[in-house]
C-alpha cells in the first residue's frame, strides 16, 4: 500500500465570536475555505505505526510523537500500522490549521483505504476544533467551537486566487482568545461564500494585533497589492489576500518577496 494526500491550508474567510462559554470556550461563526496546497503526506504498510517529518517547519515539532498524525492515527483503527512521512510546509501556530489539516489528510487517507467509522466526525472533533472542517476540506460554515459544519450551497470562490503571507511568527491560539474583548459585534451574514467574505469579519484581529504587531504590516502589504479582500486568518498570523485574477496575485507576491525577503508565502487557489 502507498497512498499520499495533500494537507490543504485551511483559512477563515470570515471568523465571528459570539460569547465565551461555560466550559471555557468559546461561541463561534466561521466560514472555512481551504487552499489548493499544504503539507503532503505519504503511507506505506509498516509493523507498527511510525511517523517521520521533514520538511522547512518539521524543526518546529518537538516530539513527532506526539504529534497530531500520530494522535489521528490512534483515534480510528487499522487492521496494520501505518509509516507516514510528513513534509512539513505551512508554519506552525500560524492561523492555517496544519496540524489540523494533517490529521484530516490522515483520515482521507483512511477513508481511501477502508472507510471512515459513522462516528468519525466524533473522532476527529477529539483531536481539535478545526480537524472535521479539515477532513472535508471543502468551503463550509462551522458553529459552536467550529465542530458543527454545514456545508456552504453556492461556491462562488472556487479556483479564485489567494496569496498567504506569514511574517514567521508564531501566535499561540490561547492568549489571543484571552485578549477578545467580550464585545458581540453580531452574527456572520448569510449568502454566497463571497458575500460572506466581504462582509464578514475576523474578531480575533485586534487581540492578535495587540500580541504580534506585525500582522499589521502583513495586512497592510497585502492591501497595498489591491486584492478585494485581505484579512487576517483564524487567530493568526497569517494572512491572505483573494484576487481577481493571477496576474495581480502573483505580482503582489514578487513585490512581497522583494520587499520582506523574510515572510513566508504561498501563492495558490481556493478550492
Amino acid at each position: 500500500m502507498h497512498l499520499t494526500e495533500t494537507a490543504y491550508a485551511k483559512i477563515n474567510l470570515a471568523l465571528h465570536v459570539r460569547r465565551r462559554r461555560e466550559d471555557g470556550y468559546h461561541e463561534l461563526e466561521t466560514l472555512f475555505a481551504f487552499v489548493d496546497a499544504g503539507d503532503e503526506l505519504s503511507v506505506r504498510s509498516a509493523d507498527v505505526d511510525r511517523l517521520e517529518t521533514h520538511g522547512e517547519f518539521a524543526g518546529t515539532l518537538d516530539n513527532p510523537f506526539d504529534n497530531i498524525v500520530a494522535k489521528a492515527l490512534g483515534a480510528l483503527p487499522r487492521p496494520d500500522g501505518w509509516a507516514v512521512t510528513l513534509d512539513k510546509r505551512l508554519p506552525v501556530a500560524a492561523g492555517l490549521g496544519g496540524g489540523s489539516a494533517d490529521a484530516g489528510a490522515v483520515f482521507r487517507m483512511i477513508e481511501r483505504a477502508q472507510g471512515l467509522p459513522d462516528d468519525w466526525h466524533v473522532r476527529a472533533a477529539k483531536l481539535g476544533a478545526d480537524v472535521p472542517a479539515c477532513v472535508l476540506s471543502r468551503p463550509c460554515i462551522g458553529t459552536g467551537t467550529g465542530t458543527d459544519l454545514a456545508e456552504v450551497a453556492e461556491n462562488d470562490l472556487a479556483g479564485c486566487p489567494v496569496l498567504l503571507v506569514n511574517p514567521r511568527a508564531p501566535v499561540p491560539t490561547g492568549p489571543v482568545f484571552k485578549g477578545w474583548d467580550g464585545l458581540d459585534r453580531g452574527a456572520m451574514p448569510q449568502g454566497s461564500l463571497r458575500h460572506i467574505a466581504l462582509t464578514g469579519r475576523n474578531d480575533l484581529e485586534a487581540p492578535a494585533l495587540a500580541l504580534c504587531p506585525v500582522i499589521g504590516d502583513v495586512l497592510a502589504a497585502l492591501a497595498a497589492s489591491t486584492p478585494f479582500l485581505a484579512r487576517m486568518s483564524g487567530s493568526g498570523a497569517t494572512c491572505f489576500a483573494l484576487y481577481d485574477d493571477l496576474e495581480a496575485r502573483d505580482a503582489a507576491a514578487a513585490r512581497i518577496a522583494t520587499e520582506y525577503p523574510e515572510w513566508w508565502q504561498l501563492a495558490g487557489a481556493l478550492r
